[in-house]
Parts: structure tokens; C-alpha cells; sequence
């Protein structure tokens, strides 16, 4: 298993692996051909950025038995999913804020993001796994009362899509058994959320299949595999922490709307 990280040293920005708060600096693409430099760095010399600078950023709802339970939404065959904005993207450590103006809602929710590899297009399941580079944490935050604020056109993007509402990382971990990871999320250090990656509906081969079906997916490109019970709104001034072991802990804070 590696862990890869972004950061930014000296101002200019870099990639490597980490390990015992150490990273192993490396030069060229990571999902595409990369070798060491033989440079390390300590972590707390840096400044980790996001690991990911995807050019699609993916979101799916509705895939965890759990809360289909709890709600009783119908068990989906397909990825019910929802483009976020790339631009919504921060690390751990950065804090996010609602729109301005906005005074509603803002909801958590942890997840379990998928990193594409290599480009890939209607490729099948079986073949899909290989396409997958590693996973990281993701929590998919929400303005919930835009969402439904039309009754006429459920605004999926604009809910999600806020600057900050995308917090991502803070590593990206190659070689985890997903079927094994439990994700658990903290609000001020008290969990709120705790599920097993294994109550997916549509796994991450099946999903990365399916959406291949519909659109080219490309190196770096991320899928958020949706959140199960516990997704809860929280306040200014509260942090949210995402916990999947094996990758790390992706933590963040709400401030208040400018």
C-alpha cells in the first residue's frame, strides 16, 4: 500500500508518497508514469494540497443499504449521480463557508471517493478495477435548502457546488481492500457517522463500469460512492472530520457566510 500526496514547499507544488511523515518527492504524472527523485521532505515542512485536481468531479447518492433502508428509496441498478465542481475542491485544513446570502442548511456527509488511474471508456466490470488508481476521503458538503428550493428542478449542482464544499484528502491510498474500510465521520469530535464501505449498493468496479458507459473517464477524474445514515446539517464554527483508515483523516471547518 502507498500513500500519495500533493503539497506545496518553496513555492512550487509537488507529489510523492508518504510515509512514517516523511514524503518521497517524484517527478512526472502520478496516475500516468512517475519516479522518485531520491529528494524527502518532512510533512510538517509543507503545505498538503488537495491530492487530487480532477477535471470531473462525481457524486452519488443513494448507494448505501442502510439508509435506502431508512428512507425507503427504491434499491438503484444504475449510479444515481450528481456532478460536483472541480472548483469546489479544498485539503485538509481548510476551513469552507456557505454561499453569500445563504442562511439555510449545510449538511456533511463522509464518503469514500474513488481516484481514476487511466483514461477508460465503456470498459466492463471486470475490467473497470484495473482503471481504479486508489481511494481517498471526501466529505460531500451541502447547502440542503437549495436543493429543493424549486420544486420545479432539483438543484443538485448548485447545492453542492459552492467554493469549499468539495474538502478532499488528505492522501490518496493504493493497494486498500475497499470491502474492508469503515467510514466515520466526526462533528466537533463526536462521531456522528460509522459504516462499513462493504453496505455499498453498486460497488466501485460497477460504478466506475457503468459511468464509463456514459462518459470518458480520465487520470485523476473523482467518484464520491454517496454516504449512509448520520449526514447531519452543522453550525459555524464546527469542524467535521472524515476517518477512513488506511488513508487518513480529512478534517474541516464550517465559518460563517461572509
Amino acid at each position: 500500500m502507498s500513500l500519495w500526496v500533493r503539497f506545496a514547499h518553496e513555492g512550487a507544488e509537488g507529489f510523492g508518497t508518504l510515509a512514517d511523515d516523511v514524503i518521497a518527492v517524484h517527478r512526472g504524472d502520478m496516475f500516468e508514469g512517475c519516479t522518485a527523485t531520491g529528494q524527502s521532505i518532512r510533512v510538517s515542512d509543507v503545505r498538503l494540497l488537495a491530492p487530487v485536481r480532477p477535471e470531473k468531479f462525481i457524486g452519488l447518492w443513494n448507494n448505501f443499504h442502510a439508509l435506502a433502508a431508512r428512507t425507503g428509496a427504491a434499491i438503484p441498478g444504475t449510479p444515481l449521480y450528481f456532478l460536483k465542481s472541480p472548483g469546489s475542491i479544498i485539503p485538509s485544513g481548510a476551513a469552507f463557508r456557505a454561499p453569500a446570502g445563504y442562511d439555510g442548511r449545510v449538511l456533511y456527509e463522509g464518503e469514500l471517493g474513488i481516484v481514476i488511474g487511466q483514461t477508460c471508456c465503456a470498459v466492463d466490470e471486470a475490467a473497470a478495477g484495473d482503471n481504479i488508481f486508489g481511494y481517498t476521503c471526501v466529505n460531500d458538503v451541502t447547502a440542503l435548502d437549495i436543493l429543493n428550493a424549486d420544486p420545479s428542478f432539483p438543484q443538485w449542482a448548485r447545492a453542492k457546488s459552492a467554493d469549499g464544499f468539495g474538502p478532499v484528502g488528505p492522501a490518496i491510498a493504493t493497494g486498500l481492500a475497499w470491502p474492508a474500510l469503515q467510514i466515520r465521520t466526526l462533528l466537533n469530535g463526536r462521531e456522528r457517522q460509522n459504516y462499513p464501505a462493504a453496505d455499498m449498493i453498486i460497488p466501485p468496479a460497477r460504478i466506475v463500469s457503468l459511468l464509463s458507459m456514459e462518459m470518458t473517464l480520465r487520470p485523476g477524474d473523482l467518484i464520491a460512492c454517496g454516504t449512509s445514515i448520520g449526514a447531519l446539517p452543522m453550525r459555524p464554527g464546527m469542524s467535521v472530520e472524515v476517518i477512513i483508515e488506511g488513508i487518513g483523516t480529512l478534517s474541516n471547518r464550517l465559518d460563517a457566510a461572509l
